[in-house]
């Protein structure tokens, strides 16, 4: 649905709140919240001057053989730019582009990419990769170059495109593995066969299923075995199109960001409706592969399951339901209706119904690590599974539930039956939602439960708990990059990741109101952007704090906070990532006491508030924040209210 209000327009004189109650005693969670930023501005600077050359590439002497490695690289980055959008200092946007050309270069000499793009893999690493890219696009959308970088891109998959990775008649990708030379056959000539040697894929069982002589795992010691299923592998898992294609999308979303033309939306809802169309026809069940003729089976003896990245391997709802969930909200983005959401709620319906009670550190999953981090001492607990994969003998692989997921569409719907979904997993779920574990994985996601506990009003200290962990985290990274003492030769190609110091997650829910970016390709949304309105740029002015604690359908609340003793500061707030939200009503705090009372005094005298409302009617508004002030703002807003679009931010939103 096309919104009533095609954009906010410009806004010569948005409308102007002043703080002027004082900070006092500034709350915890403030003075930890700069103090985070001020930490990773210098782990991010540490990490460049240890690992990267003066043209931003990484420094790496080995040799990659395969179609896998593009990812690797530039998710080293992934949430740099993300960190400049919330605030982090000026110069790391220009230090992101250099590390995003020079890591392109680097990859474009090593035969991997052609102008500029991977020539062709699949999109559950396509999707990792791009997120660096589509960060720096939301940072500086006046950049030129980025921004004919994301029409090309996304124009690569576009209908009569040469590449011919798209067929528009079946509304699908031609093959799982697609890029800048179009859908390339097969999986790579490193799974012309597949055998035992490959031991550290036997987590993840058969690739293919069905196969005669082929049941277990040590059946692929006979090389003749491990042949055939390379070969099948190739035929099978190589062809047609598959669920986590639909990670595609937000190549495209990103391109429609820029000026909304209707060749990348038109594409994005034609594509996700045809998959969410697959699952309904097949009474609810989210299938994971397309045949080259567009039947659902094609290649999979008439099995809904078995595609590459699918249910069956190596993945499951891990892999199909993030991208079911990107596309539906990328679709709803670009103008579909809420049914469009269906498409998220199908794969996470079929695996809630089979769920059952049962021990995390017991069932050894495929998850089991990451599992284990995130429950901590709940792992050796009760708590309720569900299965991530399903083959011939049914669903198996449980873990719980990807809190993400749910979360994310709850808070993309703002729908009281997600909601009401929500809140029977959280009392379901067996383990104390507010509980904030210690531990990072490279997606630097996974603390969604005692967050969403903190919005309903039970989890107060998540805030400053949240934060501590975060500068304990980037700490450690520190630390580790100290002690580093390898040399280029010796690098894994997952070392960065794993090493990258700049934590995002708690800053994003904290200050805009939002999950973590999903990892496969998403786009970081939000429920508020903030500016410097000084210096004309996004993310948060130096010293000032922001926490949103409650977000719904009609609205959020945010407190700021400015720690400068003595500069003042402009804070311009934005409704959505993309400005599509508008600002209706916002009722402020003001002084109600005179402050700071008299010199004779040997204590600070009672500050009392009051409240004031302001008609906005606008998708951004200012908050002048004058030195050690602060200010609640409790926002009524109209989701959707605008058409969206890559904010620019600049010195004419101050207020004349």
């Amino acid at each position: 649905m096309t919104p009533a209000n095609p954009s906010p327009g410009p806004t010569p004189a948005p409308a102007v709140i002043r703080a002027t109650a004082p900070a006092g005693m500034p709350p915890t969670w403030a003075v930890l919240e700069r103090h985070l930023f001020d930490l990773l501005d210098v782990s991010w600077r540490r990490f460049s001057e240890r690992y990267c050359d003066p043209d931003g590439s990484l420094r790496y002497e080995g040799t990659l053989v395969t179609r896998d490695g593009v990812d690797d690289f530039y998710e080293a980055f992934f949430n740099w730019p993300a960190l400049y959008l919330l605030g982090g200092e000026s110069d790391l946007l220009d230090a992101c582009k250099r590390h995003w050309n020079g890591v392109t270069a680097q990859l474009t000499r090593m035969g991997f990419l052609t102008d500029e793009y991977e020539n062709g893999y699949d999109w559950f690493h396509q999707g990792e990769s791009l997120l660096f890219f589509y960060a720096i696009c939301a940072a500086d959308p006046s950049d030129e170059a980025f921004r004919a970088r994301a029409k090309r891109f996304a124009d690569l998959y576009l209908p009569g495109a040469a590449t011919g990775n798209f067929d528009a008649e079946r509304s699908m990708i031609r093959a799982p593995h697609n890029g800048a030379r179009g859908p390339l056959p097969g999986l790579g000539e490193d799974l012309n066969t597949y055998g035992t040697d490959l031991w550290f894929m036997e987590p993840y069982g058969l690739p293919v299923v069905g196969l005669p002589g082929i049941e277990k795992w040590r059946d692929l010691e006979d090389p003749q075995k491990a042949a055939l299923m390379g070969q099948e592998m190739q035929r099978r898992l190589g062809a047609g199109d598959t669920a986590i294609n639909l990670c595609a999308t937000s190549l495209m979303a990103n391109a429609w960001l820029y000026d909304n033309e209707s060749d990348y939306s038109s594409w994005i809802t034609a594509y996700a409706d045809a998959w969410k169309k697959r699952a309904e026809d097949l009474g609810g069940r989210m299938p994971d592969n397309v045949g080259p003729s567009g039947e659902v089976g094609e290649l999979q003896d008439g099995r809904w399951y078995g595609g590459h990245y699918g249910w069956v391997w190596p993945h499951g709802v891990y892999s199909v339901g993030a991208a079911a969930l990107i596309a539906a909200m990328n679709a709803r983005l670009v103008g579909a209706d809420d049914s469009i959401l269906e498409l998220a709620r199908i794969p996470l319906q079929q695996i809630q119904q089979e769920k059952r009670r049962g021990v995390v550190a017991e069932e050894r999953g495929t998850m089991f690590r990451e599992w284990t981090a995130r429950l901590g001492e709940d792992a050796q607990n009760q708590v309720m599974l569900v299965p991530y994969r399903h083959a011939l003998d049914g669903w198996f692989d449980y873990h719980p539930m990807q809190t993400a997921f749910p979360v994310w569409l709850w808070w993309t719907s703002m729908d009281a039956a997600d909601h009401a979904r929500l809140e029977t997993l959280r009392s379901e779920a067996g383990y104390d939602w507010s509980v904030v574990h210690e531990f990072r994985d490279k997606e630097e996601a996974g603390h969604e439960a005692p967050w969403y506990a903190y919005l309903r009003g039970e989890n107060e200290d998540y805030p400053e708990l949240a934060l501590r962990m975060a500068i304990a985290q980037a700490s450690r990274r520190l630390a580790l990059m100290a002690e580093d003492d390898s040399t280029p030769d010796q690098i894994d190609i997952h070392w960065w990741q794993r090493i990258n110091p700049v934590v995002t997650e708690v800053l994003t829910q904290l200050t805009t109101g939002a999950p973590q970016t999903l990892y496969n390709g998403g786009l970081q949304y939000a429920r508020v952007r903030y500016a410097d309105a000084e210096a004309g740029r996004p993310g948060l002015p130096p010293h000032v704090s922001a926490l949103v604690d409650r977000i719904d359908g009609n609205g959020l609340g945010i407190t700021l906070v400015n720690l400068s003793p003595t500069e003042e500061r402009t804070v311009l707030i934005s409704g959505g990532a993309f400005g599509e939200d508008r600002f209706d009503t916002v009722v402020y705090t003001v002084l109600a006491s005179e402050f700071p009372g008299s010199s004779l005094s040997y204590f600070s005298d009672h500050v009392d508030d009051a409240v004031a409302s302001l008609a906005v009617d606008a998708g951004r508004f200012l908050v002048e924040l004058p030195p050690l002030t602060t200010i609640r703002l409790d926002c009524q807003m109209t989701l959707r209210a605008y058409i969206p679009r890559h904010q620019r931010f600049d010195t004419a939103d101050r207020a004349s």
